[in-house]
């Protein structure tokens, strides 16, 4: 007679099937673009690489033990008259082989973990591209020294090329996280830490401060656009012209002119340069209507959405030092398109 547990499998076989579907789909990158499992540089694979070692290391060491275990209990069962099994406490030949295997498994993950730990901490060569990080509550800021070019919340990076960061804070200790690309590294006021990458694809993937840093940590991200060279280099010659005085010119609308007049007079340009390369205590704006996303990168750049960061900042991250201007639909409209005539 079949066992109670058998006859009951079929009966559990959907249930087991959509759980099975549901961990896959759980684990997918487009579920959690975040992950650390789809690695899209040099640092970050190598440190996957560790990872799965590790992981596959493990699985048969789990294997192994859990079989030996089941082995045991069947083959030493308990049966009606059988003798009591033989004892093996003190044998001297098993605890050495379950001494010195754990030993060797150690070392097989402990080689290529110091190995990576090692390859990951050398800094890169002269040809790499630089790239100051500094961390501001709630924001990223990212220099380009060699280029002349300071933005804010969006780290733009040519594919196939080093990238080096040198990262600091200039308030709370933060943590910088770019999950596709490196690890984590802490940011600490008036120190310098280090994290280099080289893209391998081109796409926009999210970045994430993975230090709590205060009440709006949470919303305290980035992006990291990955971009062709030739990309990057265009973006970087563009990057560098001055911002437009619309106020002289003929061809602008009577709304651009209206948004950059509340600029000045709203006192915007006390706190967001419009230049190039020149930081002040916001982020800097300039080329800003040509982001993918707004607010810290977590609110996607559309007009609705930046009209909404205008108007009402607190109401989306309640604690940034933005105040509010107490602008009209109309006002906050004017400002809008003279951002995305900036771009």
């Amino acid at each position: 007679m079949p066992h109670p547990i058998r006859r009951r499998l079929p009966a559990y076989a959907p249930v087991l099937t959509l759980a099975l579907l549901a961990l896959a789909t759980a684990c997918s990158p487009d579920q959690y673009p975040q992950t650390t499992l789809n690695p899209r540089a040099d640092f970050a694979r190598q440190a996957d690489d560790v990872f799965r070692t590790t992981l596959w290391l493990a699985a048969g060491v789990f294997v192994l033990v859990e079989g030996a275990l089941l082995l045991a209990m069947w083959k030493f069962r308990n049966r009606p008259g059988a003798a009591d099994p033989v004892q093996t406490h003190g044998n001297t030949t098993v605890e050495i082989v379950w001494t010195i295997i754990p030993a060797v498994i150690l070392a097989m993950i402990a080689v290529p973990t110091v190995q990576t730990i090692f390859r990951t901490a050398t800094r890169p060569g002269p040809d790499a591209l630089q790239v100051e990080v500094i961390g501001h509550q709630w924001w990223w800021e990212f220099r380009y020294p060699q280029l002349g070019i300071t933005t804010a919340s969006e780290l733009r990076v040519p594919v196939g090329r080093t990238v080096n960061l040198e990262m600091t804070t200039i308030d709370v200790i933060h943590s910088f996280w770019v999950p596709a690309f490196a690890g984590k590294r802490d940011v600490f006021p008036n120190r310098f830490n280090d994290l280099w990458f080289k893209a391998e694809v081109e796409g926009n993937f999210p970045g994430q401060c993975a230090e709590f840093c205060g009440i709006q940590h949470g919303r305290m991200a980035y992006r990291i656009v990955a971009v062709s060279g030739e990309s990057f280099d265009a973006w970087a010659g563009g990057f560098n012209a001055p911002p437009r005085d619309f106020s002289a010119d003929p061809a602008a609308s009577a709304l651009v002119k209206q948004g950059q007049a509340l600029f000045t007079a709203k006192g915007c340009i006390g706190c967001h340069s419009m230049y190039p390369a020149l930081p002040l205590i916001g982020p800097n704006l300039h080329h800003v209507g040509s982001r993918s996303h707004v607010a810290a990168g977590t609110m996607v750049n559309t007009d609705e959405n930046l009209a909404k960061w205008i108007q009402h900042p607190q109401a989306w991250k309640q604690g940034v030092l933005m105040p509010e201007l107490g602008l009209s639909d109309d006002e906050v409209h004017a400002v809008v398109a003279y951002l995305r005539a900036n771009q």
